[in-house]
């Protein structure tokens, strides 16, 4: 797998058109390593010129934010934004939405100033541009709902680019009683993945994975590692992981193309 620091980068006077902001899942969680592989797999098919920070790269400061420790966010900030200014990054991409929302809206009023998408909407410009086609028949008539990641949908409005991606696989696009604006959280966002649930009669999780379940899918897709981990749980517990399967869309978009 071709994948270049951006310090290799400019020790050959190279600047990549766009760098690619892995995140604390994509690098250390076994599950996500899987999204950060297929992601990097259609972005060379497609030879866009993309490097990471490789160790330079450490944490947004999103959990320490959302968890009211301004002080450690602001610590952590700074120090990413110290590294991507001195590599004068322009754009950033991350299959993240926890570290798009974070570098998109608050690393600016910190001097990081930055154009930042989502994996979902570079995927659909390559595909709007031809640099990838989607051969949808590996999931040809398969039922796919999409859980809206709460920082990628009500707190940046992407809701499109990946329904168009899974629209274009051929599936059926199935929706849950609660999406788009209305969505409902995993349960995972604002730092909770890192501390044990409150008291009360249901875990966040299992309720959104039985919406999902009553769509019948073959497929729950997410754009989210937190939200691809809640939902894993939630379908393991509901006892249908032999009947369904939950993929994030690059993943999705790769096995179509048999990447």
């Amino acid at each position: 797998m071709n994948v270049p620091t951006m310090a290799e980068m400019m020790a050959q006077g190279k600047q990549p058109e766009v760098l690619f902001w892995v995140g604390c899942a994509g690098s250390f969680d076994d599950r996500a390593k899987k999204i950060t592989k297929a992601f990097v797999k259609i972005l060379n098919k497609a030879n866009v010129e993309f490097a990471v920070l490789g160790t330079e790269e450490s944490c947004t400061g999103d959990p320490a934010k959302r968890a009211g420790n301004e002080f450690l966010f602001q610590m952590q900030a700074m120090t990413n934004i110290e590294v991507l200014n001195a590599y004068e990054v322009k754009k950033i991409v991350t299959a993240c939405p926890h570290c798009f929302n974070t570098l998109k809206n608050e690393y600016p009023e910190l001097g990081g100033t930055y154009q930042v998408v989502h994996h979902t909407e570079l995927l659909k410009s390559l595909l709007d541009q031809g640099k990838i086609t989607i051969e949808g028949g590996k999931f040809e008539g398969k039922r796919i709902t999409f859980h809206d990641p709460c920082y990628l949908g009500r707190a940046n409005d992407v809701y499109e680019a990946p329904r168009d991606l899974i629209k274009k696989l051929d599936a059926e696009l199935v929706e849950m009683k609660r999406c788009k604006t209305n969505g409902l959280c995993c349960g995972a966002g604002g730092a909770q993945m890192f501390k044990e649930a409150e008291k009360g009669d249901k875990e966040i999780f299992i309720e959104r994975t039985e919406e999902a379940i009553e769509t019948q899918p073959n497929i729950i897709a997410t754009g989210c590692p937190f939200c691809n981990t809640m939902i894993t749980d939630g379908v393991k517990a509901t006892e249908k992981e032999n009947e369904i399967e939950v993929l994030d869309i690059a993943e999705l978009i790769a096995n179509a193309e048999d990447l």
